[in-house]
C-alpha cells in the first residue's frame, strides 16, 4: 500500500441540509435558519461564470469553479408530490440547525492558511461524502499524532511547496521538482485554546535535518540517514523525505513535538484565492515584477488566482529583497485571508462555500491523524475557540550566516529564538487575553503558591525520558553537588520518551515540588500531583523529557518575547514595503 492514501467516505446522510420547498416542487440546500438558499444541488447548477471579480483597470476576469457531483439522496421526492406525503427516506425530523458555535467555527478555521480553510469549509459540507475522497494522506508514522487533538497545546505544521508536478504547478522553474519546504508556518494552539502563535521558518535556515523513516509504496519502512549543515527546505523532497522530516526537523529546532501537518502546493494558493471571490491585499508602492509577473499599483487591490501566487512568491519587491520579507507579505495575506472568510458575503453564500471546500480538500495533503472530513471537522471546531484578536504572526529570529563571506542563508539567532521557543513550549501567549480567558491558566498556576520545602528535605528521583544520553545523572549530580538536594537519586531510563518533563508528586509533598518546581525552573503545567499521600519516604518522580536542555537550564520561558522580533497580528491589515 502506498504512503499516500486518499480519505474514506464517512458516513453521514446528506439528506439533512436538502429540504423540498413544497411550492417549487424542487429540493433546496438550507445550511442555517437565515433565509439563504439554492434552489438546485450543486451538480445542477452551472457556476462556470460566477466567480467574477473586478481587475485593477476596471475589466473582468473570469475563473471556472468546477463544481463536484452531490451524493444520491435516497428516496427523493418527485416534483408534484403532495404536503402531506412521506418525506424522502434519508429526510430526518428535526435538523440540527447550522449554530452560531459550527459558524464561528468555520468563520475563523476558513482564514488562517490553506488547512484552516479546509477545516472550516469541511466543517459546513461535511455532508458531501465526495471531499473524503478529495483529501491526500501520507502516514508519518510517529512523527505525529494519532490523536486529533488532546487536552494539551496543539502544534500543527503548514507546508507550501515549490513542487512543479502536477494540474496548475507547471510553468514556475525548476520542470519536473518534486518539492522542497518552501513556505513553512508553525502554528502553535495554546492548551486552553484561548491564543494562538504562528511562527514562520525561513526556507534558507541552515540547520540539521535528523534521520527520519518513511512509508515506501510496498508498505515497506525505510530510513532516510540524517544530513548536517543543510537548508531547512531540503527537510522534504531530497533523497525521498516525506513531510515526516519536515516535523522532525522543527523538533530537531525548537523542542517543540508537532502534533499534525497540512501542505498545500503552487495550485492551491491559486484555486482557494478563487473559491473566496479574491483577497485584498496593500502595497505601499506600485510593484511590478517580471521574475513573479506581480503587476499591482499602490494601494488596495484584491487579487486571485495567477495574481494571489504572483503575491505570495514575489521576492525581489520588498525590503531587501530577500525570503525574511516575503516572509512578512505571506503573513500579510494570511492574515487578509482570515478577514475575508469572516465576510458575510462568504459564510451566507452556499456555492461559494461549496467551492472553497471542494478547492480545499482537492489542494490538500495531511497527516493519516486527520485523514477525513469528520478529523478536519473536529480539528475546525478546536480552532474555533480562538479570537483572531489573538493569534500572533511571528517569524523565527535569525541572523544571517557568519559562516558565509557574502551570507545567502540564515542561522537560528539563539538569544532572541531561544526565549521564543521557551514561550511557545510553556504555552504562554503573545497576546493579551482576557482575565475571564485565563481562568484555567491562573488555576493551573496556583500550584506554585504556598510554602517551599528546605533544599535538603526534597525527595527525588530523576528518570531520563528525553534525548540526552546520561541527563538524569547530570542533573542529579547538579542537584546534589550545586543546589543542595541531597537526597536525590539516579532512576536511569524512564519506561518510555515523552515530549515534556513533569514532577509526579503526592499532595502531602506539594511543598518539595514547589521548592523543587524553582531550582529547575519547570512550570506548573509540569507538575502533576497525585491523589494520596506519600507512603514513608516515598521520593517525587521527574522525569526529563525532550524538551529538557541540560541541568540548570529553566524550561519556562519569559513572560513576555524579546521586543525586537518581527511579529504581526491577524486582525489588523498592514501594507506592504
Amino acid at each position: 500500500m502506498d504512503g499516500h492514501s486518499r480519505g474514506r467516505a464517512d458516513e453521514i446522510d446528506p439528506a439533512d441540509q436538502w429540504v423540498l420547498n413544497p411550492r417549487t416542487g424542487n429540493y433546496e440546500l438550507r445550511l442555517n435558519n437565515s433565509g439563504r438558499e439554492s434552489s438546485e444541488p450543486p451538480r445542477a447548477r452551472d457556476r462556470s461564470s460566477a466567480s467574477r471579480t473586478r481587475d485593477r483597470s476596471g475589466g473582468r476576469r473570469e475563473s471556472a469553479s468546477p463544481r463536484g457531483d452531490v451524493p444520491s439522496q435516497r428516496g427523493r421526492r418527485q416534483p408534484g408530490q403532495g404536503r402531506g406525503q412521506q418525506p424522502p427516506a434519508g429526510a430526518r425530523k428535526g435538523r440540527r440547525p447550522f449554530s452560531p458555535r459550527r459558524r464561528k467555527a468555520l468563520m475563523w478555521t476558513g482564514g488562517v492558511t490553506a488547512f484552516v480553510i479546509v477545516a472550516g469549509s469541511a466543517g459546513a459540507y461535511a455532508l458531501y461524502q465526495k471531499f473524503n475522497g478529495n483529501l491526500d494522506t501520507v502516514d508519518v508514522g510517529d512523527a505525529g499524532s494519532k490523536n486529533v487533538a488532546g487536552d494539551g497545546p496543539l502544534d500543527i505544521l503548514v507546508i507550501g511547496t515549490d513542487k512543479r508536478t502536477g494540474e496548475g504547478n507547471e510553468g514556475y522553474g525548476d520542470k519536473g521538482s518534486t518539492g522542497h519546504a518552501d513556505t513553512n508556518i508553525l502554528f502553535h494552539v495554546s492548551a486552553d485554546r484561548t491564543n494562538a502563535t504562528a511562527m514562520s521558518i525561513p526556507r534558507d535556515l541552515i540547520t540539521n535535518i535528523p534521520d527520519c523513516t518513511t512509508k515506501q509504496p510496498d508498505g515497506s519502512r525505510k530510513v532516510v540517514p540524517g544530513t548536517r549543515n543543510v537548508r531547512f527546505n531540503v527537510s522534504l523532497g531530497q533523497e525521498g523525505r516525506d513531510p515526516g522530516c519536515t516535523m522532525r526537523t522543527v523538533k530537531e529546532i525548537t523542542g517543540l513535538s508537532v502534533d499534525h501537518f497540512m501542505m498545500v502546493d503552487f495550485n492551491a494558493v491559486k484555486t482557494l484565492s478563487t473559491a473566496v471571490g479574491g483577497v485584498k491585499v496593500c502595497l505601499d508602492k506600485a510593484v511590478k515584477d517580471p521574475d513573479s509577473h506581480l503587476d499591482l499599483p499602490a494601494g488596495e487591490s484584491t487579487v486571485e488566482g495567477e495574481d494571489a501566487l504572483a503575491f505570495v512568491r514575489t521576492r525581489h519587491s520588498f525590503g531587501n529583497q530577500s525570503d525574511l520579507d516575503r516572509i512578512k507579505v505571506q503573513q500579510q495575506f494570511i492574515g487578509s485571508m482570515i478577514r475575508r472568510m469572516k465576510s458575510d458575503d462568504t459564510l451566507t453564500d452556499p456555492g461559494k462555500l461549496f467551492d472553497l471546500a471542494d478547492a480545499a480538500t482537492k489542494a490538500l495533503t495531511v497527516d493519516s491523524g486527520i485523514g477525513s472530513i469528520n478529523k478536519l471537522t473536529s480539528l475546525a471546531r478546536e480552532l474555533g475557540k480562538i479570537d483572531t484578536k489573538n493569534i500572533t504572526f511571528v517569524t523565527m529570529p535569525v541572523k544571517d550566516n557568519p559562516a558565509e563571506p557574502t551570507p545567502v542563508t540564515v542561522v537560528v539567532e539563539p538569544q532572541k529564538a531561544g526565549p521564543l521557543f521557551a514561550m511557545m513550549r510553556s504555552d504562554t501567549s503573545l497576546t493579551e487575553v482576557k482575565k475571564k480567558e485565563q481562568a484555567a491558566k491562573d488555576k493551573q498556576q496556583a500550584v506554585l503558591e504556598g510554602s517551599r520545602a528546605e533544599a535538603a528535605d526534597i525527595r527525588v528521583d530523576v528518570l531520563n525520558g528525553g534525548g540526552i544520553t546520561g541527563a538524569a545523572g547530570a542533573t542529579v549530580e547538579w542537584l546534589r553537588s550545586e543546589q543542595g538536594v541531597t537526597q536525590s537519586t539516579n532512576g536511569a531510563n524512564a519506561p518510555a520518551k515523552i515530549d515534556r518533563t513533569t514532577l509526579a508528586y503526592a499532595p502531602d509533598q506539594a511543598d518539595q515540588a514547589r521548592a523543587l518546581a524553582d531550582i529547575m525552573g519547570l512550570p506548573a503545567t509540569a507538575l502533576k500531583q497525585g491523589t494520596s499521600d506519600a507512603d514513608g519516604l516515598q521520593a517525587m518522580v521527574l522525569t526529563l523529557g525532550a524538551d529538557f536542555e541540560g541541568a540548570g537550564v529553566p524550561l519556562t520561558g519569559p513572560a513576555k518575547a524579546p521586543e525586537d522580533i518581527q511579529r504581526a497580528d491577524a486582525d489588523t491589515a498592514v501594507c506592504a514595503k
